[in-house]
């Protein structure tokens, strides 16, 4: 990229163009370049675009608010359809959680994206077909494949959503990248409006029972569902439209908790050691160590995702890097205790689903360590780790598919 832009340093036209098919490569090759070029106008123009911040809140076109403000009414209105039809909630919820936001967060970037229809009703098919497929289902409380297919349906959504996210560069990395962002700077805006809810809330009901007025049913069973169906949504609108709320947290909430659960593993693995417990015979703890695992993995990814939008110390890549070896340990004592229960006590859906996602972590975490090792080593760049990440994110798509639709197949929906 760094020649590219040299080449064409006469030609706006041109670096234009670079610009937009790869913006995160051309500002981290403008970084580079800029000290011996500043000098130039056009370059000087350029620096103040990229680096231009608007301080005031953008609330969009009228139609985005509209398509906001309908869409959370819909989530709403999606998430009290058990008392609107009079659905068995415990039936309800477990299968159709996903679908509350998921489709109009899909619907919402492809309208931004302007997808063609041909990709449209792709995910709009494959959606439907997620619907149908969960809520017809045998009603067994106590059939793992069930639970299973609960469990990694939401994921094949949030697979779907990446599909919308990405448009029509489905195999552009940054893009893939700007995904996994988007979810961390989700994290962030939705925590944030949760607690000024929160705030909210008790503030409303405490006004309301000073004057006589007990408004806690009413508030939990409607102002609240419909506002936490809202949360996703508005936080996706405002992400999206004032990137620049969230856009410095995010990698600074990376970089505060990537050494701090670093260290937390660290101890906790020697803790382990000391108490004597273990998770090859005690089948609760493996399911919170799993849990922790998962939860680790989810925050590495995030943090390469935010440490590949520009360059960073050699500190920060040195922490992620024992981070990803340390949670590569904790992987394999994971993993060879599901291969101990296999052995001792046979193969059953829950085990072979455990079993197949620590595999797959695993081989992502080695990949990751790797090429961290050799951005360490200056025989890379952090470009090459995102890849790495990029790559993988859609195996993990196939195997949450094989999980929700074959499993229940192959074992007989026991």
């Amino acid at each position: 990229m760094k020649d590219e832009i040299l080449a064409n340093l006469n030609n706006p036209r041109q670096l234009e163009k670079l610009y937009r098919e790869n913006k995160p490569a051309f500002q981290r090759a403008f970084k580079v370049l800029f000290p011996e070029l500043k000098d130039n106008p056009l370059v000087g123009f350029w620096n103040e675009r990229l680096n231009y911040e608007n301080e005031e809140i953008s609330w969009g076109t009228g139609k985005d608010l509209v398509f906001v403000l309908v869409a959370s009414l819909l989530a709403g209105i999606i998430a009290k359809l058990p008392a609107i039809l009079q659905i068995d909630e415990e039936f309800f919820y477990p299968r159709n959680i996903g679908f509350i936001v998921f489709p109009l967060l899909i619907a919402y970037f492809a309208w931004k994206n302007h997808l063609h229809f041909r990709k449209i009703a792709i995910i709009g098919g494959a959606t439907l077909i997620s619907l149908l497929f969960i809520n017809f289902l045998p009603d067994n409380d106590k059939s793992d494949t069930l639970i299973l297919s609960c469990i990694h349906l939401p994921l094949i959504l949030w697979s779907f959503l990446g599909f919308a996210f990405v448009g029509d560069r489905l195999n552009n990395t940054e893009k893939r990248l700007g995904f996994l962002r988007f979810n961390g700077d989700l994290v962030v805006m939705t925590a944030i409006i949760v607690l000024a809810g929160i705030a909210l809330t008790g503030i409303t009901i405490g006004l309301f029972s000073l004057i006589g007025f007990k408004i806690e049913e009413f508030y939990f069973q409607y102002v609240v569902v419909f506002g936490v169906a809202a949360v996703p949504i508005v936080g996706t609108y405002l992400t999206q439209t004032n990137p620049q709320l969230v856009n410095k947290v995010s990698p600074v909430i990376a970089r505060i908790f990537s050494p701090l659960v670093l260290i937390t593993l660290v101890v906790y693995l020697a803790a382990i050691i000391y108490s004597g417990k273990d998770p090859y015979n005690n089948r609760e703890f493996l399911i919170i160590f799993n849990a922790l695992l998962i939860g680790v993995m989810a925050l590495i990814l995030f943090s390469v995702a935010e440490t590949s939008k520009q360059h960073k110390s050699q500190i920060s890549i040195l922490i992620l890097f024992l981070l990803s070896a340390v949670t590569i340990i904790v992987n394999g004592i994971a993993l060879s205790a599901i291969l101990f229960r296999i052995s001792e006590w046979g193969i059953t859906p829950n085990r072979l689903a455990v079993l197949g996602g620590n595999i797959l972590i695993l081989i992502n975490l080695l990949l990751v360590m790797v090429k961290l090792f050799r951005v360490l080593t200056q025989k890379a760049d952090l470009n090459e780790v995102g890849k790495s990440i990029a790559w993988f994110l859609p195996i993990y798509s196939l195997w949450a598919v094989i999980v929700t639709f074959l499993f229940p197949l192959i074992f007989g929906f026991k």
